[in-house]
Parts: C-alpha cells; structure tokens; sequence
C-alpha cells in the first residue's frame, strides 16, 4: 500500500485543529511517504530552503529505562522504535493504515488459516547483518513469551515459519483474520542473536534510523546506513531532549531549541501559536475511565453504574482538568476514529436521571471509596467527581497513590468501589478488537480489577467480540456497533473523557535559526513520528 497516494483519512481531517486543512493534508502525506524519497542531505524545499543534512530536535514529554521492542509499553520507546525496528509491517498514526516495512507487499492467503509473506530483498539490521526469517520468527516469540503484555493482542497468530530464505508463513487461530497486518505491525524484528539485555538499553533494527546515544537525559539517532527501504532518512541525525516538565518543554520550543515538542499543555496553545509555531491538536484513544468492582454491592447493578456515569459534570472537567483538550465520550470510540458509532447509551450530565436510576437499583447512597493515580489530569477530575457524586448522597473518600500502588492493592484483592484512572493502548494501534481486548479482554482488567471475567454479560460481551474477528466488512462493523453498545450500557470500565493530543512544530515558520520541518503532523497517541520527515535551512 503506497500511502503517500491515499486519500485524507476523515479520522485525519477532523483530528486536526491548529493549523489549516491544506497544511495537515500535506503534513500527513509527508509523514506517510512513498518510495522515490530522496537521500539525507539532498533535495531543495519548496520554499527555496534545503531540505535535509540537518538535525530534527524534539521534546520528549516521556522518560524511560526499557527500550526493548518486544516488551516495552513506554511512550517514549515505542515512538523512538518507531523509526528503529521495523515489523514485517508499520502503523501510520495520523490515520492507523498499515504499510509494508520488511515485507514487500500484502500477505498472500494460502488457506484459510496460513498465510505467506516475502521479506524485503536485501534488508539488514544497522549492525550489517541480513534480516532473515529466523529473526522475524524469534521476534515473535520474545513478544509471546509467558507474561508478556503483548500477548493478548497476539493470540489471533498461532505461529510464524519459515518457509524459504525469504518468506514467511503465518499461521492463524481465527479463518479470514482481517486484521492480520494490524497485529504484525505489534512484532517489530531484532536480531535473533541479541540479548534482553543488549534490547533494553539499545536496540539494534532495520529502519531508516539507528541509535547512536540513549541516556536518561538525551536519545539521539543517526541514519541507518544498512537500510533499503521506501522512508530514507533525510537529515544527520534525529535528537530528542527528555523534558517531562512541560514547562521546560515549552521553553525549549518557543526559543527554537526543539524543532518538534509533544503534549503541549491548553495554556501554552496561544503564546506558541504567537511565536510561529503550528500547533496539531488531535482527538485520540487516550481515555480518563472510570471503573468499577463489581464484586461489590451496588456496582454488581448496572444501573448503579450507570447512575454514577449520568450524575458526572463533563463540561466542567473539560474545562477545569483540560482547559479544553478533551472530549464527552458518545461511544468506546472516538467520534474521529473509522470504526465509530454512536453508543445506545450516551452519558450526560443528568443528576435527576442518576437519581432515578438509583432508585430503581434500590440503592441508598453511602461511603464509598474512589481510587485515583497520581496523574495530574485525573487528580483534578478527581475534585469534582467527588463533589457530583457526593451531590446523589454518597460520602465519597479519594484515596490518591502512584499508578504501581494503586494497581498493586487493587490486583491484590483490595476492597474499593471506584477507580478513575488514565489509559491508551492506541499506541499499538486502532482496530476495534485490540482496544477493546486491551480492557475488556480475558485478562487481568475484568479478573482481578474490575472482577466482571466471571458474570454471564462478560462472556455475552466475548462472544461478539470473537464472532467479529471472523467477519469483515459492513458485517463485522455491525457486531463492533452491538459490542459498542453492550459496552456503554454495561459501563464497567468507560471512558469519562477522551483526550486531545497537542503537538507544537515550527514548520510554517522557520524558528529563531531559520530552520523549519517539513512533512511533519502531529498525532493523537503519544509519539512523535518522523518518518519521512525533513529540516528545512533557510
């Protein structure tokens, strides 16, 4: 798939505020790219600049110590690897189509269950070494391994072989699977000899980009002079200054320090909106839900649930927890993303109809406990759900701690009745399936947390889930819209809010040293993708 031919997405279209259609239709075929790039240093922008030979600066919002592809679920690695250890196929996060990276083109079905994939002629890892099949099939395995969080987006492959020297065959659990190059796109292939070891500190890959410095305080890449692919790196070298502060990062950014910096907070929107910067503002995944033990009495009733759901002040949170950068949820999904469709159940702040709805549970408000993290977001949200809910006649406790904490009591059979909490797992992709498996699937989310794994409407709920993998189609989409549905109604864990994505970028104006980026949008997950990406020197 050539996705620098493709259409603008709708999700694309309507994700992006901040900066014209015309710029983000041209930042998002920039960024998805075709195969005629030309090489780093060469190539004159059309606004009379150089492009290329330069060095894309950036401000992480995100820290961490585990860079391993097959492992890590950490922002900042998964949006470095990005540009560093391909799959057999990528992810394009402006609108999530896949396309080819190892392989050459789409898999070609042998049966029902078996697919073959032929590997790119001549790819190598950064190191030198040629990228076989027995790379791609132990890349598998370190991703399913015992414990791995990958797991349960993986369980619809069964297996990866090799079938010759250039091809791969892929077995799968589910006939017709429909997602196949969505899940691929989750392996992404290191060399088989590598230790753990050797991929958590830093990878070694066969994208355009490898790693030259990782530290706690700076990760720099270089081009991977090994790499024959369609997405050549353009510049000298791609640097990005960890700077989870935001204030330091907006610092970095209006002086020109940064080319790119990611999460840029609402207050900031308009001073560097007034300094030249453009600024993307997406709608993505990223959810503040709401869950709930339903092994405890009233959550047991979804009409308790519910009452609670009804009785929040969205527009308030909105307004005091984002300044704006949000939105009420009218499905599992947003409103921007393919696969949408608008819930039966759509939640509003309605104190009267939460106060029906406990009254027909039979249930006489008293004190509960609701668990928060310690994220900032949440903690402000935290205010006034207290306050909505203590307004029904609840006595409402918040029992804040870091995120570890809070699940490590949870996990362990602690006794709450709400939690509030951030989460995305779009970072690993968009099909329906996966973000709905990530909660909802068998998994230590409807076991140990909300203890829903259990009850006749879970496996109700699993059934269509699993009856939409073997579907596609109008088909398929109607039995994510009965799961969507199920889901809002059932409101076990649910979005309250979903959040927006703000991305700051001097790329119409060059910053205070005449330099711009080119082909560069932002995004509504965390990352900052710069495939096929340039500088632009005045």
């Amino acid at each position: 798939m050539d996705i620098k031919n493709k259409s603008l997405s709708r999700r694309a279209f309507l994700g992006v505020t901040g900066a014209t259609a015309t710029v983000a239709g041209l930042g998002l075929a920039g960024c998805g790219g075709g195969g005629d790039d030309t090489a780093a240093g060469s190539g004159t922008a059309a606004s009379g600049g150089t492009e290329g030979g330069g060095t894309i600066t950036a401000g992480s919002a995100y820290a961490t110590q585990n860079y391993d592809p097959s492992s890590t679920s950490s922002a900042l690695s998964l949006g470095t690897n990005w540009h560093v250890v391909e799959g057999l196929y990528g992810i394009d996060y402006h609108d999530y189509s896949t396309f080819p990276e190892l392989a050459t083109g789409d898999p070609t079905q042998v049966d029902d269950t078996t697919y073959d994939i032929t590997l790119r002629e001549g790819a190598a890892f950064s190191d030198g070494n040629p990228v076989t099949p027995e790379d791609i099939i132990e890349s598998f395995a370190r991703c399913t391994a015992e414990g791995n969080i990958y797991i349960p987006m993986l369980t619809p492959i069964a297996s990866i072989e090799k079938k010759d020297d250039t091809t791969v065959t892929v077995k799968t659990t589910i006939p017709n699977f429909s997602l196949l190059k969505e899940r691929l796109a989750i392996i992404r292939v290191v060399p088989a000899s590598s230790t753990t070891e050797d991929m958590t500190a830093k990878p070694i890959g066969s994208g355009p980009w490898m790693y030259e410095t990782i530290s706690d305080d700076v990760v720099e890449m270089v081009p991977n002079p090994e790499y024959n692919g369609d997405h050549p790196a353009k510049d000298e070298k791609i640097h990005y200054d960890i700077l989870v502060d935001a204030t330091a990062r907006i610092t970095a950014q209006q002086e020109g320090t940064t080319l790119v910096m990611e999460m840029a907070t609402a207050d900031a929107i308009e001073q560097l909106e007034a300094s030249g910067c453009n600024v993307d503002t997406v709608q993505g995944f990223g959810t503040r839900f709401m869950m709930f033990n339903t092994k405890k009495a009233p959550w047991d009733n979804a009409k308790a649930r519910q009452a609670v759901m009804y009785a929040l002040n969205y527009d308030q949170m909105i307004t005091n927890a984002f300044a704006g950068l949000a939105a009420k949820p009218t499905c599992y999904l947003p409103e921007n993303f393919p696969n949408y469709h608008e819930a039966s159940v759509v939640y509003e702040y309605d104190a009267d109809k939460a106060k029906s709805l406990l009254e027909e549970a039979g249930v006489t408000p008293g004190e509960i406990e609701l668990c928060v993290t310690d994220n900032e977001q949440v903690t402000a949200m935290a205010t006034q759900v207290k306050e909505d809910l203590d307004a029904l006649g609840f006595t409402v406790t918040i029992n804040e701690q870091t995120s570890a904490n809070t699940y490590t009591y949870i996990d362990g059979g602690g006794e709450y009745d709400l939690l509030l909490a951030p989460g995305d797992p779009s970072c690993f992709g968009a099909d329906p399936d996966l973000l709905m498996n990530w909660w909802y699937g068998d998994n230590v989310w409807m076991q140990s947390r909300a203890r829903w794994s259990d009850s006749a409407e879970w496996a109700q709920l699993t059934e269509l889930m699993n009856k939409a993998l073997t579907q596609e189609g109008d088909e398929q989409q109607e039995t994510w819209n009965q799961c969507f549905d199920f889901i809002a109604e059932q409101c076990v864990l649910y979005p309250v809010l979903q959040v927006q994505t703000a991305t700051g970028y001097w790329g119409d104006t060059p910053n205070g040293e005449g330099v711009s980026i080119t082909g560069f949008a932002g995004i509504g997950t965390t990352g900052m993708s710069f495939i096929d990406c340039a500088t632009v020197t005045a």
